[in-house]
């Protein structure tokens, strides 16, 4: 599987912890930063959710202070569905209910450990589909202010 990564100055080190573990499981593509000289997180995350949504990337992971920023950021990108993940059920949930394609961490709220486990867990788990596809199909209607109308 393909993997675009990124992370702004705040991110950087926990991204370089994240990376060391993917190693070898997937091919890794670091669209940075790459150090933790102060950065703007939006250039990460479009780099990341771009190589996504041009599905030259089958999966994206973005790390900032908060991950909040990230996501925001990332969910601008038609195509992108970047889920914000605090811990490993977050991730699960993010992935077999939204089929996120991108997971955002916040460096400021998870352990290194816990963000390994975090990342696995959204590796692992599969979308179910089912009643999350309608859901999911309306929230790619809404992009670009298309929003849908069929509302239930």
């Amino acid at each position: 599987m393909k993997v675009a990564i990124g992370s702004d100055h705040a991110g950087y080190e926990l991204k370089e912890k994240i990376k060391a573990h993917l190693e070898g499981k997937f091919e890794l593509t670091d669209f940075g930063t790459h150090s933790t000289d102060s950065t703007d997180y939006p250039d990460y995350a479009n780099k990341v959710a771009c190589g996504v949504a041009s599905e030259n990337f089958e999966k994206g992971i973005l790390v900032c202070w908060t991950g909040n920023g990230m996501a925001m950021a990332a969910n601008k990108i038609k195509g992108v569905r970047a889920g914000l993940c605090l811990n490993e059920r977050m991730a699960e949930l993010t992935r077999q209910h939204n089929d996120a394609n991108v997971l955002c961490l916040p460096s400021l709220f998870v352990k290194p450990e816990d963000a390994i486990v975090i990342v696995d867990k959204f590796f692992d788990a599969e979308f179910e589909g089912g009643r999350h596809s309608r859901r999911v199909t309306k929230i790619e209607q809404m992009e670009c202010g298309g929003g849908f109308t069929n509302i239930r």
